[in-house]
C-alpha cells in the first residue's frame, strides 16, 4: 500500500512539473516541489520564460518522433512486409532529417545567447558588495558606505518560530529593491558558491581570485540560498539570506548597520591585509586556522 502511496504521488508531481513547470513555490525549496521558486528578479524571469520554450520544444520533439517510432514499428513489421526492403539510401530523406535538427538547435542557440549575454552584462550606477566566502560562513562589506559584518547559520537551539531551520541567519544581506547590485566575490580558504535559486545567481568563490556578478530584486522580501560548492565538514551549514526592502528603509538600515558593525568593519579590514583571517563574533576573535570553540 506505501509502495503503491509513493508511485501515486510521483506520478502526481510528475504531471505537475509537465502541465505547470513555473509554478510559484516561494521563495526557499519546500518538500516535493518540481518546479522553480518564485522569480524574483529579471533575470530569474528569463530563466523561466526560457525554461518553458524549450519544454514547449522537447514535448513537441518527443511526440514526433515517438509517432514516428510507432508508426515504423507498426508500417514495416515482419508481418506486413514478407518481402525485405532493399533500399539503403534516400538523399532527400537524410537531407530533411539533418536539416531540420540543425534548424531547432539555430533556434534554441538564439535566445540562450541572448540569455547568457544579459547575465554577463555590467549595469550602470550599481550598488557595490564584497562577498567573502569562509569555512563555514559569509562575510558581507559595502565599501562605499564602510559596512563590513559577518552571517552565521542560526544553530537549532537559537532558532524562532517565523525563522527556517537550516535557512536563517544571524544577519542578513541587506539591498534595496529595484537597485542593480554588482558583487565581487571571493573566498579566504577553499571554493565556496554564492547561490540564491529565486533571484537566478550563483557564482563560485575562489581564494585569490575576484570574480563579479550583477542582481536584482523586484520586490521586497527574504530571499533564501545556500552554498553550493562542496566546501569541507559543515558545507550545508552556510546558508544565504537576502533581504530586500523598500530604498527608505535601505537608507535607515544603512545608518543603523555603520553604528551596529563599526567594530566588526574594522576588524576586518584590518585582517584582509594580513596572513591569518580573522572576524569578530560575539566578542571574539576567529582564526580560520584554528577550530571555533
Amino acid at each position: 500500500m506505501h509502495v503503491i502511496n509513493g508511485m501515486k504521488r510521483i506520478l502526481l508531481g510528475f504531471l505537475f512539473a509537465i502541465t505547470a513547470p513555473s509554478v510559484c513555490w516561494g521563495n526557499y525549496a519546500t518538500p516535493w516541489q518540481m518546479g522553480f521558486q518564485t522569480p524574483a528578479s529579471p533575470m530569474m524571469q528569463k530563466i523561466v520564460a526560457l525554461h518553458d520554450q524549450l519544454l514547449v520544444v522537447i514535448i513537441v520533439i518527443a511526440i514526433v518522433v515517438s509517432a514516428l517510432l510507432f508508426y515504423t514499428v507498426y508500417r514495416f513489421n515482419a508481418k506486413r512486409n514478407k518481402t525485405l526492403s532493399t533500399t539503403t539510401h534516400h538523399t532527400w530523406l537524410e537531407v530533411i532529417w539533418t536539416a531540420i535538427p540543425a534548424i531547432i538547435v539555430v533556434g534554441l542557440a538564439i535566445p540562450s545567447v541572448k540569455l547568457i549575454y544579459f547575465i554577463d552584462q555590467e549595469p550602470q550606477n550599481a550598488l557595490n558588495i564584497k562577498v567573502i566566502g569562509h569555512q563555514w560562513y559569509w562575510s558581507y562589506e559595502y565599501p562605499d558606505q564602510s559596512i563590513a559584518f559577518d552571517s552565521y547559520i542560526i544553530e537549532d537551539k537559537n532558532i524562532q518560530p517565523h525563522q527556517i531551520r537550516l535557512l536563517s541567519v544571524d544577519n542578513n544581506l541587506v539591498v534595496p529593491v529595484g537597485v542593480p547590485i554588482c558583487l565581487q566575490l571571493t573566498s579566504m580558504d577553499v571554493l565556496h558558491s554564492w547561490s540564491v535559486p529565486s533571484l537566478g545567481v550563483k557564482k563560485d568563490t575562489v581564494p585569490g581570485r575576484l570574480n563579479q556578478m550583477w542582481l536584482q530584486v523586484d520586490k521586497p522580501g527574504l530571499y533564501y540560498g545556500q552554498c553550493s560548492e562542496i566546501c569541507g565538514m559543515n558545507h550545508g551549514f552556510m546558508p544565504i539570506v537576502v533581504e530586500a526592502v523598500t530604498s527608505e528603509e535601505y537608507t535607515v538600515w544603512i545608518e543603523a548597520a555603520k553604528t551596529k558593525f563599526a567594530a566588526q568593519h574594522t576588524l576586518i579590514r584590518q585582517a584582509s591585509n594580513n596572513t591569518h583571517f580573522f572576524t569578530f563574533k560575539l566578542g571574539r576573535f576567529h582564526d580560520i586556522n584554528t577550530p571555533r570553540s
